[in-house]
């Protein structure tokens, strides 16, 4: 008999409905589930009449936002495409993504990733790796050691600037070298030991450069010595006669097989008779090494003019008051800041001298934009400041009869409405989210969809800071691959800096020039000295651009707040917010391109960076073993986005 169920003593009757209402609410059912799942449509992802009219009259104009897509939970399962390692960095706007690829040129990332937030760069770039060897005495004060650091980390920024992976040796690698027992029983003076150490350590690390951490590259990017050890490829095991010992470089079977003439050498089979004979080779010019292999295994190079040596012979010479201070142990770690102090200014006078036509930062939509440059002036500003110096009057050792920094002869501050591309003008951009430019430029606190397809002009960045250049009859393709070509190829690259507006500040800078921007200046309107460094005033402010108003104070207050408050809005999680970011985008493809394609490439510059300084950050000369703040040497600027 079947079982009778009852709800308060009343009998419940379990029937199935009609199927009119079971089809009824599964379908209530599956537009819960969706919504809950995907959200609800947004009107900014459906095209309107007038776009499509427009589209269809111009199909060469950005192409239309798509309809949303329909989930289809039956369809075929994708893979995502492979992930480069070290191809991501964290950001708080979005993850800062990029793709390596030969094929960076095509105008718009997303026709080689298939996805609309990585940006494709060209492939990195292998850095040639440029060695020291430094090994530090067991019983060495302290501070001493740290001061060597700094003076170490002065050289590795330099030569990192320049495009090499510098790398810090000791005696640890020596030890590794098959010859280092039969070497230790050669029973050699301390110099020439150290001298023959070092070649081991550079033996056992293979092919490259060998430089002393008193030899630095003091020359434009392009210099020819500089190019030519860029490229790695040595046909004979060389050093250069100017530099005495400083610079060498070969293969790392050269190395290894003058090493073994070196051991090899009748001298040494009796050392005793001819003690003073292999006393007397260590102390010519070139060192015990160079002196002691057959000629013919060992070339002798004449001209190094990239490259100054801060010989103890050119301190005492040039730089008698550095020379001082090193010589008393009393003062001796003041004499390494020093020596590091002036080793910086002669870096960066180096690159004054390298740009006559001063510092230009591009402002390619003027009007209310002022706010938008206060990070590339302030850059820009540094750039011309004198550097702070223990010797004013002094030049480097390479180039003796240099122009000294006369603080009221500085270089050239100007604002450009478009890049110029000079050899002779270094260039400083800001690249901003086509959000906050059209925030700016068109005074909206807040944009919608009316607004931007009726009011605004597409792509308004990129068309002015090309303009000049490109001029006026040119698409927006064109102008977004000749703005990447400008931004990465090795010879715009090393004469230009293009940063996003939404970092407010900038932690690589020092590594990026290879020397550190000054960081006090004078108040008082001359030079000053202070803690034995000359100290020279700010730069003015640059001059308007001809012919555009300089706002008035409370238009620039106004615009310090709408560019925080489109910072903001591009952060925002904010579901309406973030739809109209990406209506903003997608109605700016060639700007968004280029804010992207920069966005990435400064991203991933500054991950090799960091990831070289993990690894090397047990050895002499890193930041963490200088006392040095890591991200840049205590910069004002540090970036975040």
């Amino acid at each position: 008999m079947p079982v009778q169920r009852t709800l308060c003593g009343y009998p419940i009757r379990l029937q199935t409905p009609p199927r009119r209402f079971q089809l009824l609410l599964a379908l209530v059912l599956f537009v819960i589930v969706t919504l809950g799942l995907f959200g609800t449509p947004s009107s900014a992802d459906i095209p309107s009449y007038e776009d499509v009219v427009d589209h269809v009259k111009n199909p060469h104009l950005p192409s239309i936002p798509d309809l949303p897509s329909v989930p289809n939970p039956f369809g075929p399962s994708a893979h995502k495409p492979p992930t480069q390692p070290n191809s991501t960095s964290s950001s708080s706007y979005r993850a800062i993504e990029w793709f390596s690829d030969f094929k960076w040129r095509s105008p718009f990332s997303s026709s080689t990733t298939l996805d609309e937030n990585r940006a494709v760069l060209p492939p990195l770039i292998e850095r040639p790796p440029i060695y020291t060897y430094y090994d530090a005495p067991s019983k060495q004060d302290k501070a001493v050691s740290e001061a060597e650091n700094r003076l170490i980390l002065t050289w590795r920024r330099a030569w990192w600037a320049q495009g090499f992976r510098p790398q810090v040796l000791s005696s640890a690698e020596a030890m590794e070298h098959p010859q280092y027992d039969l070497v230790q029983r050669l029973k050699l003076d301390k110099k020439s030991e150290v001298e023959i150490m070092r070649w081991l350590a550079w033996g056992h690390m293979g092919s490259g450069v060998l430089a002393n951490w008193l030899a630095v590259p003091m020359a434009e990017h392009d210099n020819a010595m500089l190019s030519f050890l860029r490229r790695n490829r040595f046909p004979q095991l060389s050093y250069i006669d100017a530099l005495k010992n400083a610079v060498l470089y070969g293969e790392g079977a050269a190395v290894n097989h003058a090493i073994q003439k070196f051991v090899d050498n009748p001298l040494f089979k009796n050392t005793t008779a001819n003690k003073d004979e292999i006393l007397k080779l260590g102390k010519q010019n070139g060192g015990i090494m160079i002196n002691m292999i057959p000629k013919g295994d060992i070339k002798e190079d004449k001209k190094a003019n990239g490259i100054a040596y801060y010989s103890t012979d050119i301190i005492g010479t040039e730089y008698k008051s550095v020379s001082e201070k090193l010589a008393n142990s009393t003062t001796k770690v003041e004499g390494l800041d020093l020596l590091a102090n002036l080793i910086n200014s002669h870096l960066h006078l180096t690159f004054q001298e390298s740009f006559p036509e001063g510092i230009a930062i591009v402002k390619p939509v003027p009007e209310h934009t002022t706010a938008l440059m206060y990070e590339a002036i302030d850059i820009a500003r540094n750039l011309t400041q004198c550097p702070t110096t223990p010797l004013p009057k002094s030049c480097p050792p390479n180039r003796l009869k240099c122009k000294f920094c006369d603080p009221a002869k500085l270089s050239k501050l100007e604002l450009l409405a478009s890049y110029k591309n000079s050899t002779s003008l270094y260039t400083v951009g800001t690249v901003p989210h086509p959000y906050t430019l059209t925030s700016l430029h068109y005074t909206k606190d807040t944009l919608d969809q009316e607004f931007l397809r009726r009011e605004t002009q597409r792509n308004l960045w990129l068309f002015g800071e090309s303009k000049e250049l490109l001029g006026d009859g040119v698409s927006e393709l064109e102008r977004i691959v000749h703005f990447k070509e400008t931004v990465v190829t090795p010879e715009s690259a090393s004469r230009s800096l293009w940063l996003t507006a939404e970092r407010v500040s900038h932690d690589d800078l020092d590594y990026v020039f290879g020397f550190s921007l000054p960081q006090a200046a004078s108040k008082t309107g001359e030079a000053e000295v202070k803690s034995g460094l000359t100290l020279f005033p700010r730069p003015g402010m640059p001059e308007p651009i001809k012919d555009v108003a300089e706002p008035e104070e409370k238009w620039i207050k106004n615009e310090e707040e709408r560019l925080k408050k489109a910072r903001e809005a591009i952060k925002s999680k904010d579901a309406r917010m973030k739809s109209i970011v990406d209506m903003v985008e997608k109605w700016n493809l060639a700007d968004t391109e280029a804010w992207k394609f920069s966005r990435a490439w400064s991203a991933r510059r500054r991950v090799e960076r960091k990831k070289w300084e993990e690894d090397e950050q047990k050895f002499a000369g890193s930041e963490r073993k200088s006392g040095v703040k890591p991200g840049g040497g205590g910069l004002r600027w540090t970036d975040r986005i």
